[in-house]
């Protein structure tokens, strides 16, 4: 039976079953190799696309505007002085005026409720680039990036090492869990991911085969690892905390020995990006020890983060065209 996703949004990945999300996976699996073909598609010819930004990006907006674009659909960007949900016009008042205007949203911003209330309210699918709770879109890259690597993504390993309470990492315990996959939460305890989201997840994992272990060992959490995965330690909005996050998480740094830690010579390192890896950047010349991987890991050759930056295009794409595809 084929899988219909016409009109659905796309805000978490709790909303969606396995066959929906191998469905996006395979879609932009194809749409990534017609790309490289030279072969174009216009499946969202005509349709104009609103992507709304209270938070900066370079992966997530570049991505929704080349996959419009390659698609046939105009983006129309707005950033955080061209929206003020709350401030001059109610979310629901905004969704309703652009949904009238646009046959897509996205929105990248701080919290769940406004894209929820965007979706409710604007009669067009919403697309979640990222809030504080949720970044659906990621995950499809971090998991179309191993299954390019892997093959099959059942009974695959992926651990992720450093806050576990972040919304890359709520992500990626529930879509291991929807894939039949073994996620590992390593981080020190106090940065545990929320206990009724861990039983949910375990509850989801019990049906497909999968698991969810959630450890401040790094031995354990690593132990196995298909893939080691890292994110910055002080998410946007939580840069008064760098310090603090510093002395926590010091000792979750991706290094050489923990990527060895493994057993498998073929684990890969992978980021959402961006990554503190060296001095390079004004933060991490101010805060010399934020760097949360090695650069010889992530220069080195178990590093996919490139390749995981570029599946955000093919992901993304895939979204959008199967939930408003002509």
């Amino acid at each position: 039976m084929a899988v219909d996703l016409k009109g659905r949004s796309f805000l978490k990945l709790l909303d969606f079953n396995p066959e929906e999300i191998h469905e996006f996976l395979s879609l932009a699996a194809q749409r990534k190799a017609d790309k490289k073909a030279g072969i174009k598609h216009s499946a969202l010819e005509g349709c104009n696309i609103a992507l709304l930004f209270e938070k900066p990006s370079t992966r997530t907006r570049c991505a929704f505007t080349v996959a419009c674009i390659d698609e046939g659909a105009h983006p129309e960007y707005l950033g955080k002085g061209d929206i003020q949900f709350g401030k001059k016009e109610t979310v629901a008042d905004t969704a309703r005026v652009l949904g009238r205007m646009f046959d897509g949203i996205e929105f990248r911003g701080f919290d769940h409720k406004t894209v929820e209330g965007l979706a409710e309210h604007a009669g067009v699918p919403v697309w979640n680039g990222l809030t504080d709770d949720w970044h659906p879109t990621q995950f499809l890259a971090d998991v179309l990036t191993m299954q390019e690597e892997f093959g099959d993504l059942e009974g695959q390993t992926l651990a992720f090492v450093g806050d576990g309470r972040n919304n890359v990492a709520n992500s990626i315990m529930v879509g291991c869990a929807k894939l039949g996959m073994h996620c590992r939460i390593v981080s020190p305890e106090e940065l545990y991911p929320e206990p009724d989201l861990v039983a949910a997840v375990r509850e989801i994992a019990s049906t497909t085969g999968g698991s969810l272990t959630v450890t401040s060992s790094i031995e354990e959490g690593v132990a196995g690892a298909d893939a080691i995965y890292a994110d910055v330690w002080a998410s946007m909005g939580e840069e008064d905390l760098i310090a603090d996050r510093i002395r926590t998480l010091g000792r979750y740094k991706i290094t050489e020995k923990m990527m060895s830690m493994t057993g498998k010579p073929g684990t890969i390192f992978l980021h959402c990006l961006p990554a503190f890896h060296n001095l390079d950047t004004e933060v991490s010349r101010q805060y010399p020890d934020i760097q949360e991987v090695e650069d010889a890991v992530f220069e080195g050759p178990q590093s996919r983060v490139f390749d995981q930056a570029e599946n955000r295009l093919h992901t993304i794409k895939a979204v959008m065209v199967a939930t408003l595809g002509r």
